[in-house]
């Protein structure tokens, strides 16, 4: 992670209108800016469409620098947006986790969120899985038939903790290069859904909930939940 001087943080314009863009979203803002060029020699009609495109796309891939808090066993926020749900489901049926039923925290992220996902605790990936879906709404219904991408997380300390990524109703683009066996730091950066989408995580046995309905969260600082 890039580590951000605290002695002098940017409080330039910079930092509000400039921020970093992840690499993901380069790739994409590259075929953007080349179509428009191309196809503005022909006509200057293209600019008015593709323009605005651009600058959407830079809007929507932005990966602004995050402070993360300091203290033992936080939980952060691993996604921006509003939470929509905390309620006590079954555990994903692939990881077999020991635990049956767990508190879940969903955060729904929407266009105008950013969309860059971080790791909630600092572990190793014992665990992945993949689904495929459907275009449904993450908002209102549940996850069983979006595409969604799970993730395993096991602390130094030996405790599991489950999240997933979910693709929502306008695309269904998760990014997740993550690997089994790759190690994670709290707030690292691990993937990011695109245009609209949904993440969940599930709290370990007798950890509550430090966050309601409604709140805002900021991936890599809001604090959600602390382990004992």
């Amino acid at each position: 992670m890039k580590k951000i001087n605290k002695d002098f943080p940017d409080l330039s314009w910079r930092r509000y209108l400039l921020p970093p863009v992840h690499r993901e979203g380069l790739k994409i803002l590259a075929v953007v800016l080349l179509i428009s060029i191309a196809f503005g020699f022909i006509s200057g009609w293209f600019w008015l469409l593709f323009g605005p495109f651009c600058l959407f796309s830079f809007y929507f891939f932005r990966n602004p620098e995050r402070v993360i808090p300091m203290g033992k066993n936080l939980i952060l926020a691993p996604a921006d947006g509003i939470v929509c749900k905390i309620e006590e489901v079954n555990t994903p049926k692939a990881f077999k986790m020991k635990d049956k039923k767990l508190t879940r925290i969903s955060i729904f992220m929407s266009v105008f969120n950013v969309h860059v996902n971080r790791a909630p605790v600092s572990g190793k990936v014992t665990a992945l899985n993949y689904h495929p879906g459907k275009f449904v709404s993450v908002a209102e219904k549940d996850s069983e038939d979006n595409e969604r991408q799970e993730i395993l997380l096991t602390t130094n300390k030996g405790v599991q903790l489950a999240f997933t990524q979910i693709a929502g109703l306008v695309a269904r683009r998760i990014y997740c290069p993550l690997k089994v066996g790759d190690e994670l730091q709290v707030g690292e950066v691990f993937g990011m859904i695109r245009f609209g989408s949904r993440l969940d995580v599930y709290l370990p046995k007798g950890v509550k909930p430090e966050v309601l309905v409604g709140q805002t969260m900021v991936a890599g600082e809001t604090v959600i939940a602390k382990l004992k």
